[in-house]
């Protein structure tokens, strides 16, 4: 068709059918929230009301309205409360919001009920309204509106995380979400009324149970023989499915929701039949229980007999047999990735709120995400909780969650299960003892066998993990005491980077003394320390902390590295301990590329060049620390290239029972030459790969790549004349203009240097030193002086005061100031930030 045509064409069509036209497009193109969710809502509510439906329904709040929680509270017939019968989202108890509300109190759930009107409320109106909430760890704003979907006189809650609330948009959509909830009663089985024939009602307190003619059939129990007690029926089911179906059955690992669990029960004759459980707790109101209520069906024809009971019969005997946390994490692996056919998995214990990993399987790094690899052993296996949090919700649900493919995670699990992803909260009593991950690489389907093998395994786990942790408890508290006494994470350091491993012995139960240690200093100096205290019980590890904090105060005092090993020699000769200790402390010059080590009957440091040559450079040491009172330490001196590798390490990477120590060095420096230093993680893990395990192992590596931007120095000798501040400023003023600093920025640099000056020649004796540093647009001004004494900010000062301003003005002036200990005086500096 021509263009002509085409033109010819619009002229025959009706102006009224292309002005239609038109305006539905833009009325597509201007289509809201609030329109999606009315079309979400019809969509859902077309069919008969269902609990069902209605946590449906509440959805929409979490994808239209950004709530965090949505719940409907319902009066309950012939009472005086409001119960919450549905919810969605996290849990409740995040927010301190109870399971009822009394209709006649002051809570904003009765408040909308009476007024029949919507209540919003912030952070600020919460905080004093004591009957709203228990103890909410957070602010949050919470909307309360009248559900009007069938008349019964319920409410609607929602809560928003997010620091404005609910705006416009979002109240729209929870007006329609209220009017289309439509509230159900609280489903709870009237007494004396007969229940369904594959129904029951089991009371959480008291555990007397309800059920259908059908389901005393199933368990080959008459009327006549059944007491009531839902202990009669848990005690007819396959031992071995007992703990996943006490964790249904008991309110500690309940929340309001559905659950789905198949289990077997034993028949007069033949195979034990499988069954599959459908239910959801009921809150209790005042005087009354919380009831879980449910169905129970033969599931026996929906299963092949491939059965996942030998699986889960195999799992409960290996995990009879685990003695310690990882032996009962390698026995679920065993049981789980290859009948569900997974890519990886891992296993996480919780530590108080952060997850530590027991298990990786695959072992090696390259069969996981490459932000696994880039941590291997160090970031993730001790992460905190709150880093990722669908696990974080997951961990507080308690329950089985499971993601397919596309589904929108934080990217440290996203790239664990792409195809799909499983997570296995693994209860142990009344809290949470970890996590099992389980991931996929291609979209994977989860079936029913599937789900019921993860909710069984899950529960044997838990108390599997529970009766370890009871096992191996000495186990546990000397290896929390040496995680407490060795660096969490190592700092970011200028024109360098910094990895460490550090690996217990595997023969015993027992801890051992070895350390390491990276202490930033003044000037871009780093100090790296590694040592080993003799012996491998409690006494050593404490032992082996009181020598970290020795060494690292020393250094920090300024000391060279000869002086700092020699204070830590005298202190543990004068703690009259029967042991004593090796170390190598190094002290590297970050600008210059230079190092001064000291030896204390340890290891020397083996150097890796960026040609990929390898030196283990000779030198003199000194007997190890707490031998000789007063023994010398002599330093040796290093030169550091831009990508050298600095290794130090304890002798159990490098001597065994078959091997020599020297043997060990070599075979280090070789493995250390066929490296790749760009990823000192992976170099790391590569050199401990061959340790013997038969002593404690620590490997601390530092890359030099060199500073690209160093600062400029200058300092100042301040002689005790009656110029001297003169002098001073002179100076100061000189260096100034070289480095091309402003006049106006000048000004207040003068007046600060000033002011340390006067201080430090008025109140101490001895000689006085000015340093001047500049990198960027940060000028650092260091007074140095003999005096250990702290200057003291003045708290008032009157008008007729003749003094004491000084630190006042150096605290107008400057950025920062403070003061820190140097070789037996002190260091008073100030930082300014100079405009070009």
């Amino acid at each position: 068709m021509t263009s002509t045509e085409c033109s010819q064409g619009l002229r025959r069509r009706p102006i009224r059918a292309v002005i239609a036209d038109v305006v539905s497009e833009g009325a597509e193109a201007r289509r809201t929230r609030t329109l999606r969710a009315e079309g979400a809502l019809k969509a859902l509510t077309s069919g008969p009301a269902s609990p069902e439906r209605v946590r449906r329904v509440l959805e929409q709040a979490l994808v239209f309205a950004g709530a965090a929680f949505a719940g409907v509270y319902t009066p309950e017939e012939g009472g005086d409360l409001l119960c919450l019968v549905e919810s969605a989202g996290v849990p409740r108890t995040l927010f301190g919001l109870r399971d009822s509300y009394p209709r006649s109190g002051s809570s904003p759930v009765a408040d909308s009920h009476r007024s029949g009107s919507p209540v919003w409320l912030g952070p600020e109106e919460l905080a004093g309204d004591a009957e709203a909430r228990r103890t909410p760890p957070r602010d949050f704003h919470l909307a309360v509106l009248p559900a009007r979907g069938n008349g019964d006189g319920g409410c609607l809650l929602a809560v928003s995380e997010r620091p404005d609330g609910f705006d416009t948009e979002d109240r729209k959509c929870l007006e329609l979400i209220a009017d289309a909830v439509g509230c159900p009663a609280p489903a709870r089985a009237a007494e004396g009324a007969e229940l369904p024939a594959n129904a029951f009602s089991l009371a959480m307190d008291s555990g007397r149970v309800e059920v259908g003619d059908d389901i005393l059939g199933l368990f080959a129990v008459t009327r006549a023989e059944f007491d009531g007690r839902v202990e009669t029926l848990l005690g007819l089911t396959v031992p071995e499915d007992l703990p996943s179906l006490m964790s249904v059955v008991e309110a500690d690992h309940m929340s309001l929701g559905d659950r789905e669990l198949e289990f077997r029960v034993l028949q007069p004759s033949g195979p034990p039949k499988w069954l599959r459980l459908r239910g959801r707790l009921l809150p209790g109101g005042e005087g009354r229980p919380a009831m879980l209520v449910g169905t129970v069906a033969d599931a026996s024809k929906l299963r092949s007999e491939v059965t996942d009971v030998a699986r889960v019969q195999r799992l409960a005997a290996m995990l009879a047999t685990a003695g310690t946390v990882r032996d009962v994490s390698q026995a679920v692996v065993s049981a789980l990735r290859k009948p569900l056919q997974a890519d990886r998995i891992a296993l996480a214990e919780l530590e108080g709120d952060r997850l530590v990993v027991t298990v990786l399987d695959p072992p090696d790094p390259e069969s996981w995400p490459e932000l696994w690899r880039l941590e291997w052993r160090t970031e993730w296996p001790d992460a905190p909780v709150r880093a990722m949090p669908t696990l974080a919700a997951a961990l507080r649900e308690g329950r089985a969650r499971i993601w397919p493919a596309g589904t929108p995670l934080e990217p440290a699990l996203a790239d664990v299960g792409p195809g799909g992803l499983a997570v296995l909260p693994l209860p142990a009593g009344n809290r949470m003892a970890g996590a099992c991950l389980i991931g996929w690489d291609a979209p994977h389907d989860f079936g029913p066998d599937e789900r019921a093998l993860l909710t069984a395994s899950a529960g044997l786990a838990g108390q599997a993990l529970m009766r370890a942790h009871a096992f191996d408890a000495e186990h546990e508290l000397v290896g929390m005491l040496q995680r407490q006494l060795l660096p969490r994470r190592l700092p970011k350091l200028p024109g360098a980077v910094a990895v460490a491993r550090y690996l217990p012995t595997t023969a015993g139960l027992e801890v051992g003394g070895d350390w390491y240690d990276v202490i930033p200093l003044p000037d871009n100096h780093v100090a790296l320390v590694i040592g080993d205290v003799q012996g491998h019980n409690a006494s050593a590890a404490t032992l082996m902390g009181q020598m970290r904090t020795a060494l690292r105060a020393y250094a920090v005092e300024g000391h060279p590295p000869d002086v700092v090993v020699s204070h830590a020699n005298r202190l543990l000769t004068d703690m009259e301990t029967d042991l004593f200790a090796t170390c190598c402390y190094v002290d590297v010059d970050m600008e210059e590329g230079s190092a001064w080590y000291v030896r204390a009957g340890h290891l020397p440091p083996v150097l890796r060049h960026p040609d990929g040559s390898t030196e283990v450079p000779e030198s003199d040491g000194g007997p190890p620390l707490g031998v000789v009172a007063q023994a010398d330490f002599p330093m040796s001196a290093l030169r550091l290239q831009p990508g050298t590798v600095l290794a130090l390490t304890t002798d159990g990477l490098v001597e065994s029972a078959e091997a020599d120590i020297d043997d060990g060095m070599e075979r280090l420096a070789r493995e250390l030459s066929g490296s790749d230093p760009g990823h000192l993680g992976l170099v790391a893990d590569a050199l401990l790969g061959n340790a013997r395990r038969s002593d404690d192992v620590a490997l601390l590596l530092l890359r030099y790549d060199g500073m690209a931007l160093r600062p400029l120095r200058e300092n100042w000798t301040v002689w005790r004349v009656p110029e001297a501040v003169g002098h001073t400023r002179r100076f100061t003023r000189r260096t100034l203009r070289a480095w091309g600093v402003s006049r106006d920025d000048m000004d207040g640099v003068l007046l600060v240097v000033s002011e340390l000056v006067t201080n430090a020649l008025v109140h101490t004796d001895g000689q006085v030193r000015l340093d001047l540093t500049l990198l960027d647009n940060r000028l650092r001004v260091s007074v140095a002086d003999a005096s250990p004494r702290t200057p003291v900010k003045p708290t008032s000062i009157g008008w007729e005061a003749t003094g004491g301003r000084g630190i006042l003005l150096v605290e107008a002036m400057s950025e920062a100031w403070g003061t820190v200990p140097a070789s037996g005086g002190k260091q008073v500096w100030a930082e300014l930030v100079l405009s070009s």
